[in-house]
């Protein structure tokens, strides 16, 4: 019984423990199975998000015992265990490619239609003591010539160019038919014909080329009694929006008026001659040149194009375009009253020149543009300031003749009678006409120069005309004709080129050449009748240029 029992008892326990160990083996494969769902669960979970964070997953690796009772095929390492090696990238995160970027232009920005120009400074700089003569100081009461010589007794060392060492410049006083002149200036300039005396002879105005480039003043007048030299203006040259602009003095000689760009027209600036000034005279948007003198000072002449266009800023409304339109280089003449400051225009004829005085009342202007290649034109009028009276000179003849030009004009003080040089396709001829446009005379001698190579002068006190050549062309020995174009004078040497006659009329000063010196070019001074002609630079090498007249009006 006991026996039995404990027999029991064994078969008992052994299948208990055969059912133990059996249902160990499964829970352990089960562990196995989970583990690797749980694995698979997270990769998949892991490729699904591209948002979700990368999972590492360890692998969970089951050993299982082996029993002697059990064998299971399943406890071979199960085929789809894997060791996971790579961290999973999402392959299908979003690339922005298309991130809008927006840059704000304003389209009502507004753009200047031309760049203002720069502004021009009043330097007053370069000061310089000069030596003036002590009969120039308070100005000169008798007329003087004023000339220029350029290189005397500079050598040349190249034969091939003949070109002088230097620039050097020295510009001389001289009375008529006196061999004795006055050193006033020395300069170094290339440029040999930029001198402007003032009428009464206290100053004389000049440009320098080159190093220290610009307008200078030469105050003959002591101040705190000092006599000086000193630089206007830092400029290179006198062109101003291509147009030649030159210095004017005041018949008093207290200033110098000259056209100057400002940042979009031209205005007409008044320096002082003691340099201590600078005045802004017309101060308008439009172009405004070539400043003119009455005699007695009160009146100021010049070209303006105000009544073409109002404005050149392109900030005003209704301006003037320069992109699109002509500089201009021209307009009509406009009559500046100095003692009141009122501004009238005096005619509608388009200019491109000074006007010219004949009186205190009466000028003078040419119309049209004679340097047109295409089409030149230039014609002749007198206006009376004080009835504003404008009338054109023009022959009888030529009243149905558009492309005749009148060139050269030379007139009686009183406006009476005018001589020109008349010029069409097929004539070139020198006549005297009155206002009325009748043919007054023709010269009783051969003269015949090519448009715009001839230069006239009338000396009113005299009665007399000087003709001869410019530009360096010189066909003629001296040619001085009476009030009818009578010859009076007929000389052959030397040659006579740019004749001008003292402000008192009884001296004529002129540039000639002599066939005896080979292309030496002198100043020749003569009676108002052409006659005892005397070379003033004789003993001076070099070039010779005639400045003009020093001295009384």
């Amino acid at each position: 019984m006991g026996y039995g029992r404990s027999y029991l008892h064994g078969i008992l326990w052994g299948a208990l423990e055969r059912g133990l160990g059996r249902l160990l083996a499964i829970m352990r494969f089960s562990v196995l199975w989970i583990g690797m769902l749980l694995l698979l669960t997270g990769c998949n979970l892991a490729s699904a998000s591209p948002t979700a964070p990368a999972i590492t997953v360890s692998p969970i690796i089951v050993t299982a015992t082996p029993q002697e009772q059990v064998a299971l095929a399943t406890t071979q390492a199960p085929q789809s265990t894997s060791t996971v090696t790579n961290t999973p990238t999402p392959s299908n995160t979003p690339t922005v490619t298309n991130t809008p970027t927006v840059t704000f232009t304003p389209s009502i920005t507004p753009t200047a239609s031309i760049t203002p120009a720069q502004p021009i400074f009043f330097n007053t700089d370069r000061f310089d003591l000069a030596t003036v003569p002590e009969f120039l100081q308070q100005g000169s009461n008798t007329p003087l010539i004023v000339f220029a010589n350029s290189n005397d007794r500079a050598t040349v060392t190249n034969a091939s160019t003949a070109q002088p060492e230097n620039t050097r410049q020295i510009v001389y006083v001289t009375s008529p038919g006196s061999l004795q002149r006055t050193q006033i200036l020395e300069i170094q300039s290339s440029d040999s014909n930029r001198f402007y005396p003032a009428p009464n002879g206290v100053g004389m105005a000049y440009f320098v080329s080159g190093l220290n480039a610009g307008l200078y003043v030469l105050n003959f007048a002591p101040v705190e009694g000092t006599t000086f030299t000193a630089r206007l203006w830092t400029t290179s040259t006198l062109i101003q929006r291509g147009i030649l602009s030159e210095p004017v003095w005041t018949p008093d000689g207290e200033f110098i008026a000259i056209a100057q760009q400002t940042a979009y027209d031209m205005d007409i600036f008044f320096y002082s001659r003691d340099t201590r000034q600078r005045l802004n005279i017309t101060d308008h948007p439009s172009f405004d040149m070539y400043p003119s003198f009455s005699p007695d000072g009160r009146f100021m002449a010049f070209v303006s194009d105000r009544a073409r266009c109002a404005s050149w800023n392109p900030a005003d409304d209704g301006a003037c375009d320069a992109l699109t339109q002509e500089t201009p280089i021209g307009g009509t003449v406009h009559l500046l009253d100095r003692d009141s400051g009122d501004v009238r225009q005096l005619s509608d004829v388009y200019v491109t020149e000074a006007p010219r005085w004949l009186n205190n009342t009466r000028l003078v202007f040419a119309g049209g543009d004679q340097t047109d290649l295409l089409n030149p034109s230039r014609s002749l009028w007198l206006a009376d300031v004080t009835t504003n009276e404008v009338q054109e000179i023009r022959l009888t003849a030529d009243l149905q003749e558009d492309s005749v030009l009148y060139l050269a004009d030379a007139w009686s003080d009183d406006g009476q009678q005018v001589i020109f040089q008349r010029v069409t396709a097929s004539s070139n001829e020198i006549i005297l006409a009155d206002v009325n446009g009748n043919l007054v005379a023709r010269p009783n001698t051969d003269l015949s120069f090519p448009r715009f190579g001839v230069r006239m002068d009338w000396s009113n006190v005299a009665g007399r005309i000087a003709v001869g050549g410019t530009g360096g062309r010189c066909p003629y020995g001296v040619r001085v004709l009476d009030t009818n174009l009578e010859a009076v004078a007929t000389g052959n040497d030397p040659s006579i080129c740019d004749p001008i006659y003292s402000p008192d009329g009884r001296s004529l000063v002129f540039t000639g050449l002599t066939s005896d010196v080979d292309g030496q070019s002198d100043i020749y001074s003569a009676t108002a009748n052409g006659f005892s002609a005397a070379n003033l630079t004789a003993d001076l090498r070099g070039t010779n240029v005639l400045i003009g007249w020093l001295g009384t009006r």
